[in-house]
């Protein structure tokens, strides 16, 4: 009898296990779009959760608050305004690839809650132009 409780036991919490794992790595398994696939007209989602990929447009990062930032996210020749709220990683420049998670709201603005910097394909060491 104390067998068979030990094994349903045991059965249900790896049976727990397998259920959380899975939902965790479906949850961070997201495709990510870019822009150009983003603005598509028949892919335009609103108040829908999404990952982007493109570039920060040089010269339009503007910083009106503390912790707040807006910028236009370009690739494919198509340009998506940024709207984000929280903490800059050091790597952000203009000009560099960027993730962003977020939702495209009414006014055609993508509010971003999450922002991650892609890192340099090769990098350089500063003051070395030889490469």
């Amino acid at each position: 009898m104390k067998n068979k409780r030990f094994i349903i036991g045991g059965i249900v919490i790896f049976l727990a296990i397998g259920y959380l794992g899975f939902m965790g790595f479906q949850a961070s398994a997201t495709y990510y779009y870019t822009v150009s696939e983003f603005t598509a007209p028949e892919s335009l989602t609103y108040d829908e959760n999404t990952r982007i990929s493109g570039d920060v447009l040089s010269g339009s990062v503007e910083k009106p608050e503390a912790l707040t930032m807006q910028f236009i996210v370009t690739e494919g020749g198509q340009s998506l305004p940024v709207f984000y709220q929280g903490a800059v990683p050091d790597s952000f420049e203009e000009g560099n690839g960027v993730v962003l998670e977020g939702y495209l709201d009414g006014d055609g603005v993508f509010q971003a809650h999450t922002l991650l910097v892609k890192c340099p394909s090769k990098y350089v060491p500063e003051g070395d132009e030889t490469q």
